[in-house]
């Protein structure tokens, strides 16, 4: 990939990553819940998503998911339902102020967030239509296919990675004060409870 081309994807990359979506959402959910560090296994969930994307655009099955109104609107509805229960059971969890109750959310499960992270990016079928106009922009077909998606894939991922752990995770420690009062607690729940819901509403809504 010539340098120039990949400044492009580099800038179109970080735009990208920069636009509030499920992602960000969940990620700074994670950072409250659990702490920064840890928030890291959401992140990776959510960029083992991103290569699956990439994957089905590149072998082609992404025209047929974009060309199938059935099939886009089944993955379309299910992921808006996934991030809709997610932002139900967000809204009506209950403020904890017990520190050994707290301190086994801040210990969630490592797979558990991945799992979490990769279902809510993998069950947006919009990624695969996104990915499907934006791939082709920065890859040459006369040049040999699988270095080209090596970088494109390396590059788009390192960058998320980047902007969610070091913008998203680290913006949500500034809530932290918010985690001492129970007041407090069910603001974030609710607040973060009505984001995944309307991101949800949103999925579901926009064609």
């Amino acid at each position: 990939m010539q340098p120039s081309l990949w400044l492009a994807l580099a800038g179109a990359g970080v735009l990208i990553s920069f636009t509030p979506g499920a992602g960000a959402i969940n990620t700074m959910s994670n950072s409250l819940n659990s702490g920064f560090r840890r928030s890291i296994w959401g992140i990776l969930g959510q960029q083992a998503a991103l290569v699956v994307h990439i994957l089905i655009v590149a072998l082609g099955v992404g025209v047929l998911v974009a060309s199938s109104p059935v099939a886009f609107n089944v993955i379309r509805y299910a992921g808006a339902a996934y991030l809709v229960y997610l932002g139900i059971r967000q809204f009506l969890h209950r403020p904890d102020l017990d520190q050994g109750k707290a301190a086994a959310l801040r210990n969630e499960p490592a797979f558990s967030m991945f799992r979490r992270g990769l279902w809510v990016n993998l069950l947006n079928p919009k990624a695969v239509v996104f990915f499907l106009a934006f791939m082709p922009q920065f890859i040459r077909p006369d040049q040999p296919l699988l270095p080209q998606y090596a970088v494109l894939s390396a590059t788009v991922i390192v960058i998320d990675i980047l902007v969610m752990w070091f913008f998203f995770a680290a913006a949500a420690r500034s809530f932290q004060r918010f985690t001492h009062d129970a007041r407090g607690q069910k603001v974030l729940n609710r607040t973060f409870g009505a984001l995944f819901v309307g991101v949800g509403v949103l999925l579901a809504s926009i064609h």
